[in-house]
C-alpha cells in the first residue's frame, strides 16, 4: 500500500449539487443587484414625494457639475462655458424686441465720440444687447481673432467676470490689448481700459437661454446694492 495520501472521490452528483449552488448564489445576488438599481431608478425618477424631489436634485447637480461642465469646458476650451449675466450693462431696452434706432438715438453721442457709426454698430453681434439672467454659450477666442465690436468675458479681478463689447483693440509687437464698455453704460469701468489678452475668459455665441438665469439670480438679489437689484431699466 502506498505511503501517498488519498484523494477522496468526488462522484457526478456531488459536482452537480455544487453546480447548482454556485448558480443558485449567482442568481440571487444578480437578483439582489437589480432590485437595488430598481430602488434606486425610483427614486430619482419616479419617486414624486419631498424626498425623492431633493435626491433627484442632488443627483442632477453632481451630474452638472461633475461630468457635463468638465466635458464642456474641455470642448469649448474655456473654464466658463455657460455664463449668466448677472447686470444691466449690456441692457437694451425691449432686449430681444429692441428698437434698435431708438436705442441708438439715445445713446448715438458716446459712440460718436469713439468713432463708432450706427452702420458699424448695426454688424456688431448682439447689436441689441443682453439682458440681466440671460445664459450664454461661451467658448475660447484667441487674442487674434477678436473683432471689433465683439462682446467678451474677462477677468475683472473681482471675482466675478465681466462681459462688455470691444470698441478699441492694440497689437504691439503681436501682444493684443482690449478697451470695453457695456452698451448700458455712460462710461468705462477702470478695469476695462487696457484688458490684457491673458485676461480674455472667452466670447459668447450665442444667447441660450434668454432669462433662466434669473432662477439662479433670485437667490442673490438680497446681497446686492438696492441700485443693482431687480429688473433693467436702460441709462
Amino acid at each position: 500500500m502506498s505511503g501517498e495520501p488519498q484523494v477522496p472521490k468526488i462522484d457526478r452528483e456531488e459536482i452537480e449539487e455544487i453546480q447548482r449552488k454556485k448558480i443558485k448564489i449567482e442568481n440571487k445576488n444578480s437578483k439582489e443587484e437589480k432590485t437595488l438599481f430598481e430602488k434606486i431608478w425610483f427614486i430619482l425618477w419616479k419617486d414624486n414625494s419631498f424626498k425623492g424631489w431633493i435626491i433627484s436634485l442632488i443627483f442632477l447637480l453632481i451630474v452638472i457639475r461633475g461630468i457635463f461642465f468638465p466635458i464642456l469646458s474641455l470642448a469649448t476650451g474655456t473654464t466658463i462655458p455657460l455664463v449668466i449675466v448677472e447686470s444691466c450693462s449690456m441692457y437694451h431696452s425691449g432686449n430681444l424686441f429692441s428698437d434698435f434706432d431708438s436705442w441708438w438715438t439715445a445713446h448715438e453721442e458716446k459712440y460718436t465720440e469713439k468713432n463708432i457709426t450706427k452702420n458699424e454698430f448695426l454688424n456688431f453681434h448682439f447689436k441689441n444687447g443682453l439682458n440681466k439672467g440671460d445664459i450664454l454659450f461661451v467658448t475660447a477666442v484667441k487674442p487674434e481673432d477678436v473683432k471689433f465690436g465683439d462682446i467678451l468675458i474677462f477677468d475683472s479681478g473681482a471675482g466675478t467676470p465681466i462681459i462688455h463689447r470691444v470698441i478699441k483693440i492694440t497689437n504691439e509687437n503681436g501682444i493684443y490689448t482690449f478697451s470695453t464698455q457695456g452698451d448700458n453704460n455712460n462710461g468705462q469701468l477702470g478695469v476695462e481700459k487696457s484688458i490684457n489678452e491673458d485676461r480674455v475668459v472667452g466670447k459668447p455665441r450665442a444667447n441660450i437661454l434668454p432669462y433662466v438665469g434669473w432662477i439662479k439670480l433670485i437667490f442673490f438679489e438680497g446681497g446686492k446694492p438696492e441700485s443693482e437689484r431687480g429688473l433693467c431699466n436702460e441709462n
